[in-house]
């Protein structure tokens, strides 16, 4: 059974594909160009990227080689970027910058990155790229420079208008916690629930109660590095290998198999045609037993985060 052309659709009617394109760490300029138009030809309908990729102009290439090459209509594609910390009191201007990089008039989907501003008071605003850093604290330069005048409900009261204005068809969040959720939805300016949740999940982080949490508030979850970082124990995890062994299919589609099945969007990311190939084409139904064990892994091998970034004093997954 494939699961690669499912839609789920959206809080506010949209609809997305459920098995979309990471693009994280892709930055090679014309490799990257090529993953995303020759992903678009096997199929994928879902490119997901951010400002902080440094790859917006690159994705935005590859998706308008397809387009004039008439393998797609923009209508068909299901495009998301995402607010950097540095930007957060600039959300308007950030994703005006964003889409012509993209060479886009809207994207279909705008995330706020992290729950973090970031100060910019070392950055020069007059070239735009210049935004796209991680500003290190200049008392201690260990640290990111916080923004602690200005919170995530800030931001998000600003990215509504974002939304109204057609710049974004529908507007998200990533890397919120239950708690921060809790807190964006008892502001009284707040008026749009978040169409989505980009989250880290894997079978070493199922992320069940907050999942749980976001599908009772009409929220969906999208799973980012769905197979753990690029070292990833979980890809070499002997269970794992045994699954995949048995149904003639690599681990990696093993793990987006298992998280289609459990009803959220999974983003797996390559930088090779080949596994991006088979991350969308060679998706199975699990078996009950199998689909089982997956879901043990966690209590089996414990749990593991592999994207923590220090935004400290805030503290970012409580």
């Amino acid at each position: 059974m494939s699961f690669n052309s499912q839609y789920i659709t959206l809080n506010d009617g949209n609809k997305i594909p459920q098995v979309g394109l990471g693009t994280w760490q892709n930055k090679n300029s014309e490799a990257t160009i090529d993953c995303v138009y020759q992903a678009i030809k096997i199929g994928y309908r879902h490119i997901d990227t951010a400002a902080i990729y440094g790859n917006e102009e690159e994705v935005g290439a590859g998706i308008k080689k397809a387009i004039d090459e008439g393998i797609v209509k923009r209508e068909d594609l299901f495009v998301t970027t995402k607010l950097w910390g540095t930007q957060q009191r600039l959300s308007q201007q950030a994703i005006k910058q964003s889409l012509e990089r993209l060479q886009l008039d809207y994207v279909d989907l705008y995330l706020m990155h992290w729950p973090v501003a970031l100060k910019t008071r070392s950055i020069d605003p007059s070239d735009p790229k210049n935004y796209l850093c991680i500003p290190m604290n200049p008392e201690n330069k260990s640290v990111r420079d916080i923004d602690v005048n200005w919170t995530f409900v800030d931001t998000y009261l600003a990215m509504q208008h974002l939304k109204k204005e057609g710049l974004a068809k529908s507007i998200g969040v990533s890397n919120f916690s239950i708690n921060n959720l809790k807190e964006l939805f008892k502001h009284p300016l707040f008026k749009i629930k978040p169409a989505c949740n980009q989250v880290e999940i894997h079978p070493l982080l199922p992320q069940d109660e907050l999942i749980a949490f976001c599908k009772e508030e009409g929220i969906v979850c999208e799973a980012y590095s769905p197979l753990g970082s690029t070292s990833s124990p979980i890809l070499t995890n002997e269970t794992l290998v045994s699954i995949a062994e048995r149904l003639n299919i690599d681990v990696a589609q093993v793990c987006v198999s298992w998280a289609v099945q459990r009803g959220y969007v999974v983003l797996p990311k390559s930088s090779q045609v080949a596994r991006i190939e088979k991350n969308y084409k060679n998706l199975v139904k699990l078996s009950d037993e199998d689909f089982a064990t997956v879901n043990g892994l966690k209590e089996k091998y414990g749990e593991k985060r592999f994207v923590s970034p220090d935004f400290s004093p805030f503290k970012t997954f409580e």
